[in-house]
């Protein structure tokens, strides 16, 4: 099982949602954030020569967190890159972790059994 936590722009939510939802994808949790990445918040920044120290901007981001198979993470990213990405600098990351063990606290339920 892997643990995908996807950064996104909080308008490209309902697209994300659909397309989960589209891949059977039971349960995720949303948070609204608030960050910035290599650009430090600032949308007209060149990534690669960065801007000033002390300059950060902190823009609104959407976090949403879903376990997932295993052999199901590829064709989750190249999905969220085709349907989610506008090209353009804030667009947000995936991070994949490996989850070790799950267990839905109501049936006692374990693995992939959980999810």
């Amino acid at each position: 099982m892997k643990k995908m936590e996807i950064i996104i722009r909080p308008e490209k939510l309902e697209k994300l949602k659909k397309l989960l939802n589209s891949k059977n994808f039971g349960g995720l949790t949303v948070m609204n954030s608030m960050g910035c990445g290599v650009q430090k918040g600032d949308i007209d920044a060149d990534a690669s020569t960065g801007v000033k120290v002390g300059s950060i901007n902190l823009i609104p981001k959407i976090v949403v967190i879903v376990v997932i198979n295993d052999e199901d993470v590829e064709d989750i990213l190249l999905k969220i890159h085709e349907e989610i990405s506008t090209g353009n600098i804030g667009d947000g990351k995936v991070f994949v972790y490996d989850v070790v063990d799950a267990m839905r606290i109501r049936t006692g339920k374990r693995g992939k059994k959980a999810i």
